[in-house]
């Protein structure tokens, strides 16, 4: 199967979180990649790698990130692709003005957003997304969620 999802995180300080996301995405055998590129710091590169993964035919972008967190609305604005936004956790005000940050998306623009530090959650909405069109995802996503009732 192709790569369906394309994981970008805003900095290495953000890699226990994302070591939760692809944890996740490979439970539910979907194929992805991951990038570390700051909206703020790497503009050019975050720009490059949403444009590949148009190209290339993925289907959902994962973006974490903490502080000011706009690299979900940075690539949610240079794509029409879903982009799931996961604000984490910082040094300052726990993570809500990461929240605040992805949250407050111009119509027209959106962001699906988990809550903070939810990077588990994204990698489960992503399966979610994704069940709709391919079987093998929607079966490993349903024994998830009748593994949750038990």
């Amino acid at each position: 199967m192709a790569k369906l999802v394309r994981v970008i995180l805003g900095s290495k300080s953000d890699l226990t979180e994302g070591n939760k996301i692809k944890e996740y995405l490979e439970m539910f055998n979907i194929e992805y990649d991951f990038f570390i590129s700051s909206a703020h710091r790497n503009p050019e590169k975050t720009t490059k790698l949403v444009k590949e993964a148009e190209k290339n035919g993925y289907q959902i972008f994962i973006a974490a990130a903490g502080m000011a967190a706009h690299l979900p609305g940075v690539i949610a604005a240079q794509t029409t692709l879903p982009v799931i936004g996961v604000p984490l956790k910082g040094n300052t005000l726990s993570g809500e003005d990461a929240l605040f940050s992805v949250v407050q998306m111009p119509t027209g623009i959106p962001v699906a957003t988990v809550a903070i530090n939810g990077s588990k959650n994204s990698a489960i909405l992503a399966a979610q997304i994704l069940s709709i069109k391919y079987p093998d995802i929607r079966e490993k996503y349903l024994k998830y969620r009748e593994d949750l009732s038990k």
